[in-house]
C-alpha cells in the first residue's frame, strides 16, 4: 500500500503530506484550546519552560530530518552517477567492437544495439514499478562468450581486445550497482520516526497559552506547512527510478541515437 504512493503524480502526494500537516495542526490546535487548555492551570511565565521544551524537540527532529534529506539526495546523485556510468561504458565498448574485423564486429555490434534497446524499452518500466529486470543476463553471457571467444592476430588486436574487455566489465559492474539500486529507499521504520516526529513537534507548538486564536493557528499552520515540504523532498527524491522525478533512460537513448543506431 505505502510502496504505491511513489507512483502517484507529485502534485497529489506533495498536497496530501502538506495539506494532511496543515489539516492535522488546526484541527489538533482547536481541540486542545477548547478541550485540553481550560483544564490545565497555565500560566504566562510557563511559556519559558514551554518554549525551552518545544525548542528542544525541533532540533532534534530538524537534525534528524536533516540528515535524512542529504543521505536521501545523496543516494539519489549516486544513482543518477551510476546510470551515466554504464552508458558511458556502454558508448566506449561499442567504439571498441567497431575496431574488430570481420565476421565478430557485427555480432557485437549487434548484440550491444539489442541490449541497449532491452534496457531503454523494457528493463527501464520494470524498474519505475519498483521491480528488477532480469532479461538482460542472457543478453549479455551471449555477447561476453562472442567477445571472448575472439583470438587476436595482430599486437594491434591484442591491445584493443583488452580494451574492450576492460570496458565490458566496467559496463556490468555498473549495470549490477543499477540492479542493486532499484529497491533502495528508507526502510519503514524511518518514514514512522518522521511522520510520528513531525505529529510529535506539532502538538507540543499547541500547548502555548496565545490570546489571539488566530495568530496562533496561523504560526503552527506555518510551521506544519513548512515541515510538510521538507518531508515532500525527502518522499519525492527517495526511490530514484520511482515517480516523476525518477530517473529516465535519456543517456542510453543519447548513444543509441549517435551512436550505434544503424
Amino acid at each position: 500500500m505505502f510502496e504505491a504512493l511513489f507512483d502517484l503524480p507529485l502534485w497529489i502526494t506533495g498536497s496530501g503530506i502538506i495539506g494532511g500537516l496543515c489539516l492535522f495542526s488546526i484541527g489538533g490546535l482547536l481541540l486542545v484550546r477548547r478541550q485540553v487548555l481550560p483544564r490545565l492551570r497555565i500560566h504566562i511565565e510557563d511559556s519559558e519552560f514551554s518554549g525551552s521544551m518545544v525548542q528542544s524537540v525541533m532540533v532534534f527532529y530538524g537534525l534528524a530530518v536533516a540528515l535524512i534529506a542529504v543521505s536521501v539526495f545523496q543516494t539519489y546523485s549516486d544513482v543518477s552517477k551510476i546510470v551515466s556510468q554504464e552508458a558511458t561504458a556502454l558508448a566506449a565498448l561499442y567504439r571498441d567492437v567497431s575496431a574488430y574485423p570481420e565476421p565478430i564486429r557485427p555480432q557485437l555490434q549487434n548484440g550491444l544495439r539489442e541490449y541497449v534497446q532491452y534496457v531503454i524499452h523494457e528493463a527501464w518500466p520494470l524498474q519505475q514499478r519498483g521491480k528488477i529486470p532480469g532479461g538482460g543476463v542472457e543478453l549479455m553471457n551471449y555477447f561476453q562468450k562472442t567477445l571472448i571467444a575472439f583470438e587476436p592476430a595482430t599486437e594491434g588486436q591484442k591491445l584493443l581486445h583488452g580494451e574492450a574487455l576492460r570496458a565490458y566489465n566496467n559496463m556490468i559492474l555498473a549495470r549490477r550497482l543499477r540492479l542493486d539500486a532499484v529497491g533502495t529507499g528508507l526502510p519503514g521504520v524511518m518514514w514512522v520516526v518522521i511522520m510520528v516526529g513531525a505529529v510529535i513537534g506539532l502538538g507540543a507548538c499547541f500547548f502555548f497559552k496565545v490570546e489571539d486564536t488566530r495568530l496562533h493557528a496561523i504560526l503552527v499552520t506555518l510551521l506544519a506547512a513548512f515541515m510538510g515540504l521538507v518531508i515532500f523532498m525527502i518522499f519525492a527524491l527517495d526511490r530514484p527510478f520511482r515517480g516523476d522525478l525518477g530517473l529516465r533512460p535519456d543517456p542510453y537513448q543519447l548513444i543509441y541515437d549517435q551512436l550505434m543506431k544503424p
